[in-house]
């Protein structure tokens, strides 16, 4: 990637730090200019009134590069951040896409949140090459462990965080829309840890011919009282964000199993880490 000038685009190494701090190692940078360069995280999607950007100050490094970090005490919306380069003396609409360099993400894997809301930053590569960073803000928030089939039924074993009580708690599946249909299981195993297991026989989801694909979202519903503060109506979005990886879609792939006459269900991941359950027309022979 180069810049409009010709210049090679500017490129940042990312660190995740012991204490949850990213720091931005960044070359490529136009030195000959006078003043303060800036990091800028732009919140996707966002316009008008509701764009977001946080302004990182970049500092010299002994090697010549420049180094700007992002705080962990510091919440951010969730959703995907993308990072330009503003150069020194230049305005906003002039900032540059960054490249992503060598990334070190190991103090993500098993992320152990604390008590309060959960906060996930993961930075990552995008399609076409730049640099983004990937925030989640839950709270409370229940993490998908393992997904076991064993044959119409699909068992998954999680953990809460940030709620009080799995008392009375239930799993629901939704099928999206103002029509869709609603499937509830119990929640099994509920210890004082959070921990949580439910079984979603899957041909209950099944409610007649599936004619076109449909993925059905899954919710916890910790009992009266623990209502999140994310989804729509009561319940805690199911999702798996306490680790290095960003986009899990294509990485956790599960095998489909018949759900009815003509239909076969398959767990999977939205492009959120969000653990779904897809139907589809089962293949013709």
């Amino acid at each position: 990637m180069t810049t409009t000038a010709g210049r090679r685009a500017p490129r940042a190494d990312c660190t995740v730090t012991p204490d949850g701090r990213i720091t931005f190692d960044l070359s490529g940078h136009d030195g000959e200019r006078t003043g303060a360069p800036e990091l800028l995280l732009r919140l996707r999607g966002a316009k008008g009134p509701d764009a977001r950007t946080v302004r990182l100050p970049l500092g010299p490094l002994d090697d010549g590069r420049l180094r700007a970090v992002l705080p962990a005490d510091t919440e951010y919306a969730e959703g995907r951040w993308d990072v330009h380069l503003r150069e020194a003396d230049a305005d906003d609409d002039g900032a540059v896409a960054v490249e992503p360099g060598i990334r070190d993400l190991r103090r993500l894997v098993d992320l152990a949140p604390g008590t309060g809301r959960v906060a996930v930053r993961i930075p990552y590569p995008t399609l076409d090459g730049r640099l983004a960073v990937r925030c989640w803000l839950r709270a409370p928030h229940a993490e998908a462990g393992a997904v076991t089939l064993d044959g119409a039924a699909m068992t998954v074993r999680g953990r809460l965080h940030g709620a009080r009580s799995l008392d009375g708690a239930q799993v629901e599946a939704r099928q999206p829309g103002a029509a869709g249909s609603v499937v509830r299981v119990p929640v099994t195993g509920g210890g004082e840890d959070g921990a949580f297991a439910f079984t979603l026989p899957l041909d209950r989801l099944a409610d007649g011919p599936v004619t076109a694909q449909q993925l059905w979202t899954l919710w916890l519903l910790p009992g009266p009282g623990e209502a999140g503060e994310d989804g729509e109506g009561e319940g805690v979005r199911i999702s798996r964000i306490l680790d290095d990886i960003w986009d899990r879609k294509k990485i956790h792939v599960y095998p489909g199993r018949g759900a009815g006459a003509g239909v076969r269900a398959t767990p999977c991941y939205s492009t959120d880490n969000d653990l779904c359950v897809r139907l589809e027309p089962e293949p013709a022979a």
